[in-house]
């Protein structure tokens, strides 16, 4: 197994000169996030093309190799700053994951500008270095690349230390990567940084690609250097913490020895080292403390506008929508019966079975925001399971089904290990996953044992009933079904509480909790849709070239087919079942057409990555939704029928409701000695406080006291010690969704909701956080899984009618103002039947009026659910006009407690929060509210007719 003795000082010496060349560009990764927030996926490429350049100029042209060198650095800060201006800054308001997609597309985009330059005729040379011949010093062989290495890399990382620790732009770097805003006040440029940051990264990568080439790339052969030179640098990135510069250049280093010792050591063994890597990052991954969450929602789902209602009597509106499906289904049916060719018909397959595994993305991706960069690798890893089924004596249908459900597996267990590992990280791992897939898994004698050439394994389809497969045709128009029915069955989790769950954890986890949802199993539920589809697509591929290709240039399973991947998701459409098929013939289909334009390559790629990222972000599907809506309103117009107006209804009164049987003075909600400490600082130092039966308590203070985080402490979205008590049931350390299913109620300051989900599917999921939705039932469309679904949409219709949101029904929920947002929250409430509503400053953001009418309405929600109310708010007319009783807060811990006119009169309060103003003091408790609630009397509130949306 030794090829050497397992340690010497040539294999160190190796493995010190390639970590030095790998901490450039991982430096590079590094200056980018720190500046920006951004992981560049592209800085592995974007030093290739400058790289290229300088293999022409001195191998071709004789020019001196500095200054080669110094041309190819500058093209490289050129093509940094124009990726920079072109690119990120119109994606500057877009969430950080989509600005790593795009990435992904600069990536592609300079490795096609690196093969169109002309390569050096006398390509088998080797790439040039500073210095060439070798030495021998003290038993170990040197040669001039690695002295070039041993020079260059430390000057320029020490260069570049003291250009960022000692100049006034080099600290302005620091300054926008801690607090942009803060930033420009202080008069620097957040988008002059990112330019200066982004040009320098594509120096430094261009610097370390050059010094990697000279070590064992030929002059022709440089874009093969990117994903390799890529995983390294980041695996070093992430355990430097993405800040780092000293802990990642040490990471490189250790790297570098390590891939030294592997490649002496186990030499029978090629994708060992990839293997390291994953395991390295997953566990930097899980222990790095500086991970920051996004914050943006990652979602650009194509969006269609409601028909309008006067078209909606006409049954060719209402199935609009389902003409374009027909219209794909009828060409897809058409194609292989027109074009009689087998190997396009072969491609047709390759489009289908390629829109299947695009689902799976399109789950992954576009419905939970996690973004998967090794989505066919594990497509590689379910197609070599189903062959060596087959090899064994499984029928091949049958071995299909196996590796649909087992892949479902394998994605529930790696759903289980990466729950802590998502967003920007996530994209980190499943990327270093490809690479150690394409490097190593699929390599293993228990996945490829029975290939003859090590680079593909025999799967030939079998009989399907009494169905055979001479051609290419029949296997064509059973994978063109197997692809409806899961674009049938996607389509009903999408529009069911399986998708909607799924898409709420992505837009806003607390919120889904909130809604009883449980983040963990909406998680572990996609991945494992995700990866059953994955295995299907994977295996229905290699069956139609009758073999699994997993090495070698042919395969489908490749680091770059899984970027491809994401680019059909993107083009298509985030998030939208269909547009998986438009992105899939986009990227596949149509450069099959013209193997060689290289101008439709581009398209499908690179380009088109890029194109639809900037000018059109919800995707191609978009468009088709926009001309549909055109042609809709155009009719609506023309053929629109009349509709007689409608009386409004009035507000709702609040019903009489007979209370629950309770023991007198039993609390509701009860807390004690409440405390939460953030890096050693005591946000909450103490609290104790109780709520009870059908009470309106509320929650004073000024901003700092502690008074959100206790609330996000009784509702478990921050760790607490002390008790916190529904009823009789403590429910410290119990999960957010748990204490939901109790009848804790929450609305959040901020009002977010669920941004990419319209005010009916929000408070769908509040309704179906009552009971769970099975995938099974939903798949089939089983009675009981229709009947509830008509029912849920029922008690909607009852709701939205009842607070006055009926013309908001089908809007999507970023599309509100915050007071219609904050209306949503409360119906939101009531479908969720919550026993102790708890809510936090529901009138931030709104104006004095649409104030004045949200008080009677929190008080018509808390009869109407026979509910307690905890109320943090700074408007002192409305929380003092509705309190029974009042707590004040002050610097984590209560200072007051009592009858709202007692806490207004106590002088603590007056000196931490009111003030000394008698203007103040006056106004909070000059209220019109308080006459509408009198203690024990008859419910005299309406609903306000209406609040400004």
């Amino acid at each position: 197994m030794l090829a050497v003795s397992w340690i010497n000082s040539q294999i160190v010496f190796d493995g010190v000169v390639q970590g030095l060349a790998i901490a450039v560009i991982a430096v590079g990764v590094v200056l980018v996030y720190r500046a920006t927030r951004i992981i560049n996926f592209a800085v592995g490429n974007m030093g290739v093309v400058g790289a290229a350049v300088l293999s022409l100029l001195v191998v071709q042209y004789h020019v001196p190799f500095w200054i080669g060198l110094v041309v190819a650095l500058l093209l490289g800060l050129a093509f940094g700053a124009v990726v920079d201006l072109a690119i990120i800054r119109r994606l500057r308001k877009s969430p950080r994951v989509v600005v790593l997609v795009a990435t992904i597309g600069v990536s592609q985009l300079a490795a096609a500008i690196a093969i169109k330059i002309p390569a050096p005729t006398t390509i088998g040379i080797h790439y040039p270095s500073a210095l060439s011949g070798s030495w021998t010093v003290a038993g170990v062989n040197v040669r001039g690349s690695d002295i070039s290495i041993l020079i260059i890399v430390p000057v320029t990382l020490i260069a570049l230390t003291w250009f960022l620790d000692r100049t006034t732009l080099g600290r302005t770097v620091k300054a926008c990567a801690s607090n942009p805003r803060l930033a420009r006040l202080s008069s620097i440029s957040p988008k002059m940084v990112s330019t200066m940051v982004w040009a320098l990264a594509a120096a430094l990568s261009t610097l370390s690609v050059v010094l990697i080439a000279g070590q064992s790339g030929a002059a022709g052969d440089l874009t093969t250097l990117g994903p390799q030179t890529l995983s390294l640098a980041l695996v070093a990135a992430v355990i430097g913490g993405m800040t780092s510069f000293r802990r990642t250049i040490v990471a490189s280093v250790l790297i570098g020895l390590v891939e030294s010792l592997v490649n002496y050591n186990y030499i029978d063994q090629p994708g060992l080292i990839n293997l390291l890597l994953l395991i390295t990052v997953v566990v930097a991954v899980l222990f790095n403390r500086e991970r920051a969450e996004e914050s943006g929602v990652f979602a650009f789902t194509p969006r269609a506008r409601p028909i309008p209602v006067r078209l909606r009597s006409y049954r060719w509106a209402r199935n609009v929508n389902k003409s374009g499906v027909f219209l794909l289904a009828i060409i897809a049916v058409v194609l292989p019966l027109v074009f009689t060719k087998p190997s396009t018909q072969q491609t047709f397959t390759e489009v289908l079975a390629f829109a299947i595994c695009a689902t799976s993305l399109t789950v992954l991706t576009g419905w939970l925001g996690q973004l998967s960069l090794g989505q066919m690798a594990f497509a590689g890893l379910g197609a070599l399971f189903a062959a060596r089924l087959v090899e064994g004596g499984v029928p091949f249908w049958w071995a299909i089904v196996a590796t649909t459900a087992g892949s479902a597996v394998l994605a529930t267990i790696l759903g289980l290990s990466s729950l802590r590992v998502k967003g920007l990280y996530l994209a980190v791992v499943t990327f270093v996953f490809a690479l150690a897939a394409q490097q190593y898994f699929f390599s293993l004698h228990v996945l490829s044992g029975g290939s003859s050439d090590g680079s593909d394994l025999p799967f030939s389809p079998g009989k399907l009933f009494s169905l055979s497969f001479p051609g290419q045709r029949t296997y064509y128009y059973v994978v063109l079904v197997i692809l409806a029915l899961v674009l049938l069955v996607a389509s009903r989790f999408r529009d069911s509480g399986v998708g909607r769950s799924i898409m709420a954890v992505r837009d806003n986890e607390n919120a889904a909790a909130g809604y009883r949802v449980r983040p963990a199993w909406e998680k572990i539920r996609a991945f494992a849709i995700a990866g059953a589809l994955a295995g299907l697509g994977g295996a229905l591929l290699s069956g139609a070239y009758a073999n699994v290709a997993f090495a070698g240039p042919g395969s489908f399973f490749v680091v770059d087919a899984s970027l491809s991947l994401v680019a059909m998701v993107v083009i298509g459409g985030m998030g939208s079942v269909t547009a998986a098929v438009i992105g899939a013939v986009w990227v596949i289909g149509i450069p099959a057409l013209a193997p060689n334009n290289a101008v439709l390559g581009l398209l499908s790629s690179s380009i088109g990555l890029l194109a639809v990222l900037l000018y059109f972000p919800r995707g191609l599907m978009q468009i088709v939704y926009d001309a549909r809506d055109s042609f809709l309103s155009w009719a609506d117009k023309r053929f629109g029928k009349e509709i007689a107006p409608t009386a409004a209804m009035p507000p709702a009164k609040a019903a009489p409701i007979q209370p629950e049987d309770r023991e007198a003075g039993v609390p509701t909600l009860s807390v004690a000695d409440l405390r939460v400490s953030f890096g050693g600082n005591m946000a909450v130092d103490g609290v104790t406080f109780n709520v009870r039966a059908r009470e309106i308590v509320g929650l004073i203070g000024s901003n700092g006291a502690g008074k959100s985080t206790v609330m996000n402490a009784i509702g478990g979205f921050v760790p607490a010690t002390g008790s916190v008590r529904l009823g009789d049931e403590e429910i410290g350390g119990k999960p957010p969704a748990y204490r939901a299913g109790l009848g804790l109620g929450r609305t959040f300051q901020s009002a977010t909701l669920f941004p990419e989900l319209t005010v009916t599917e929000t408070l769908l999921i509040a309704l179906e956080g009552k009971h769970e939705t099975g995938l099974i039932s939903t798949a089939l469309a089983l009675p009981r899984a229709s009947r509830r679904g008509r029912h849920d949409r029922a008690a909607v219709g009852d709701l939205v009618e009842m607070l006055g949101l009926g013309e908001y029904r089908d809007h999507y929920i970023a599309d509100l103002s915050t007071g219609t947002r904050r209306v949503v929250e409360l119906a939101g409430l009531l479908a969720l039947d919550a026993k102790v509503l708890c809510l936090d400053e529901p009138t931030a953001g709104l104006a004095q009026r649409e104030t004045e009418a949200f008080g009677p309405l929190i008080v018509t929600v808390q009869r109407q659910l026979d509910a307690s109310v905890l109320l943090i708010e700074h408007d002192m007319p409305l929380i003092m006009g509705i309190s029974d009783r009042v707590y004040c807060l002050e610097t984590g811990s209560v200072i007051a407690e009592g009858a709202p006119a007692e806490v207004r009169e106590n002088s603590r309060v007056i000196a931490s929060y009111l003030g000394t103003d008698e203007r103040a003091i006056v106004r909070s408790g000059r209220s019109p509210l308080r006459t509408t609630r009198p203690p024990g009397g008859p419910e005299t509130t309406d609903t306000p007719a209406a609040i400004e949306r």
